[in-house]
């Protein structure tokens, strides 16, 4: 037979860490939401379309919102709660799509488009959890790429003429050594005549 004291002590052990599974049970939120922000930096060009993801998990029902923050200020840009409304603000209206998930697509980007964005889940029970995205829009400069072209094609026609002004030179050349030839020619057969008629 055990010693009472090594069942008291037992009870003890047992009863702490039943004290302390009921008090983590009672202290713990009926809620809790998490997200998840796959790609926290994106580069886009002017006009491309680009999508701000994320993913957000909770128990309960969630808002959410997205703001873009930029040299010109802070706009919102949306906010919906699952399955029952989504508020676009008008400067946004017919440029963005929200998906279930908490993503957010943005039509045709342009250089003010360009900055942070700040997404919040709300979850129903008070709890909340934030994620940002950094959007960086480059612009493509044509003028670039304009004056490339003409100067390839100013290249291209100085390379034309020159080989054109190269066979010219080259006929020419030709042409003046066929004459000389023949004016050669031509001499030897009179300084040929005129000493057979001296003779």
């Amino acid at each position: 037979m055990r010693p009472l004291q090594d069942y008291r002590g037992r009870g003890v052990v047992v009863g702490t860490v039943t004290l302390c599974l009921a008090a983590g049970w009672a202290l713990q939120t009926p809620g809790g939401v998490s997200l998840v922000i796959p790609q926290a930096n994106i580069n886009a060009t002017v006009a491309q379309n680009i999508l701000l993801s994320a993913e957000y998990s909770c128990r309960g029902v969630a808002t959410v919102e997205w703001k873009h923050l930029s040299s010109w200020g802070t706009t919102k840009i949306a906010e919906w709660k699952s399955g029952s409304y989504i508020n676009v603000s008008t400067e946004y209206k017919g440029r963005v799509t929200t998906f279930d998930n908490g993503s957010l697509q943005l039509l045709n980007v342009g250089m003010r488009d360009a900055g942070y964005y700040f997404i919040t889940v709300t979850e129903e029970y008070g709890t909340n959890t934030y994620g940002t995205i950094v959007l960086s829009v480059y612009e493509i400069i044509y003028e670039d790429l304009h004056f490339v072209a003409v100067l390839f094609a100013f290249l291209a026609a100085v390379s034309a003429l020159l080989i054109c002004f190269m066979w010219l030179c080259n006929k020419s050349l030709h042409l003046f050594q066929k004459k000389m030839t023949h004016k050669l020619t031509a001499s030897t057969t009179e300084e040929i005549e005129l000493e057979t008629i001296e003779c």
